[in-house]
């Protein structure tokens, strides 16, 4: 079974911060992603250190290692969640949790959206009710929509007014933990708030 087998997990950091990734993003060495040769973009996978039992889950965002005996590439971030840099190398086990986009990064439940802003206009996939630090989250619709306004965690409003076009998408990242709230409107000046919690997910055991 694949969460029983051991795996060698090395880490990547400065030489390749910035730099594009084989799923289309620049690599950022600080956020919880990791490289690997088969598993598909965005598939969450737990990583659990085999020598203390910590464990990360991270986000598969580019391909490799490319170096013989070693299966998987780890941020520098999600690397030292669970082993110390100066290590290098650890072994560990994989649990792969499915497409991030379908999947709570936190527990590995099945993620519930809101995607109605009124009973005609939705939302493709939605505003989840929970996501995780770093992890981008994206709105289309088949109809035009409007995000009005976006209230991060430390209470500070940001008023956006930018209307979404079919074909065209309203991306955020989160950087900080807490409530996200999301002001969405229609053509015709009907609104809704919806609310992302987001976590930093970390698990230890």
């Amino acid at each position: 079974m694949l969460a029983e087998e051991v795996h060698e997990v090395s880490l990547y950091s400065e030489n390749f911060h910035g730099k594009g990734t084989a799923c289309g993003e620049s690599f950022d060495m600080n956020m919880l992603t990791a490289a690997h040769r088969t598993f598909p973009c965005n598939t969450l996978v737990k990583v659990t250190n085999a020598a203390n039992g910590q464990s990360v889950i991270v986000r598969v965002n580019d391909r490799g290692p490319y170096v013989e005996g070693r299966d998987m590439d780890l941020s520098l971030e999600a690397f030292t969640r669970i082993a110390p840099r100066s290590q290098g190398v650890m072994q560990a086990t994989f649990q792969r949790l499915g497409d991030s986009a379908l999947v709570d990064a936190c527990d590995g439940t099945l993620r519930s959206y809101q995607k109605r802003i009124v009973r005609d206009v939705r939302f493709d996939r939605g505003v989840p009710n929970m996501s995780a630090v770093g992890e981008p989250m994206t709105l289309t619709s088949i109809r035009p929509f409007v995000v009005r306004s976006v209230t991060y965690p430390d209470g500070s409003v940001e008023r956006i007014e930018d209307w979404v076009n079919p074909g065209e998408r309203f991306t955020l990242t989160p950087s900080q933990t807490g409530a996200y709230v999301f002001r969405v409107g229609t053509v015709d000046g009907k609104a809704r708030e919806m609310q992302m919690d987001v976590w930093e997910c970390t698990t230890n055991g």
